[in-house]
C-alpha cells in the first residue's frame, strides 16, 4: 500500500515546508552591527596574535629552536580554532564580539556549528585579501558580508529582541 504522490510509502510534504521564507530580523538587532564588528575584529586580532606568539615562543623554547621553520602557520591554526570554538560555544561569540554586544547565529536562528564558525574565519581572512568584498555589507539589507553569506551566518546585537521565536529560549 503506497500513497500516490510519495515514495516508499511516505506521503509527499507540503511545498511551504521546503520554501520557508527567511526570518524577519528586527532593526534593533542590526543597529550599529557594522561598527561593532570592526572593533570586535580588532580586539580578536590582538587576542589571536597574542595567543599565536605565546604558542610560537613556547614551542620554540620546548624544541630548542629546532621547529622554527615549521611554526609560521601557527596564526591561521590558532585563528581557525579560536573562532570555531568560541562562536560555536554556548556564548555564540568570540571575546571581542562579546565585548561589543554581538553574537553569531545561523540564518535559521540556531547556534552556529563549529565547522561553520571555523570556515567563517577562514573566509574572513581570505576576504581581507580583497577588501572591496567587505563593501557588500553596505548593499545587503541584513548587513552581511560575503563570508557571512557563504558560511550561512548572521551577526546580531546580543541585547536586541530575539529575531526568531525559538531564539528566545536558547540563551
Amino acid at each position: 500500500m503506497s500513497y500516490s504522490g510519495g515514495q516508499d510509502g511516505v506521503p509527499p510534504r507540503p511545498a511551504e515546508e521546503f520554501a520557508a521564507a527567511p526570518p524577519r530580523i528586527p532593526r534593533a538587532a542590526l543597529d550599529g552591527v557594522r561598527t561593532r564588528r570592526i572593533i570586535a575584529v580588532c580586539l580578536d586580532f590582538i587576542l589571536v596574535s597574542t595567543l599565536s606568539a605565546l604558542i610560537f615562543f613556547g614551542l620554540l623554547f620546548l624544541s630548542f629552536g629546532m621547529t622554527a621553520i615549521l611554526l609560521p602557520p601557527i596564526f591561521p591554526l590558532v585563528a581557525f580554532f579560536y573562532n570555531g570554538l568560541t562562536v560555536s560555544g554556548w556564548r555564540m561569540a568570540t571575546p571581542g564580539m562579546r565585548l561589543m554586544d554581538l553574537e553569531m547565529r545561523t540564518m535559521a536562528g540556531e547556534r552556529t556549528p563549529f565547522i561553520n564558525a571555523a570556515v567563517h574565519a577562514v573566509l574572513f581572512y581570505v576576504t581581507t585579501l580583497l577588501p572591496p568584498l567587505l563593501l557588500l555589507s553596505f548593499i545587503t539589507s541584513d548587513k552581511r558580508c560575503l563570508h557571512d553569506i557563504l558560511a550561512d551566518v548572521i551577526v546580531l546585537r546580543r541585547s536586541a529582541p530575539p529575531a526568531w521565536p525559538a531564539a528566545a529560549g536558547a540563551n
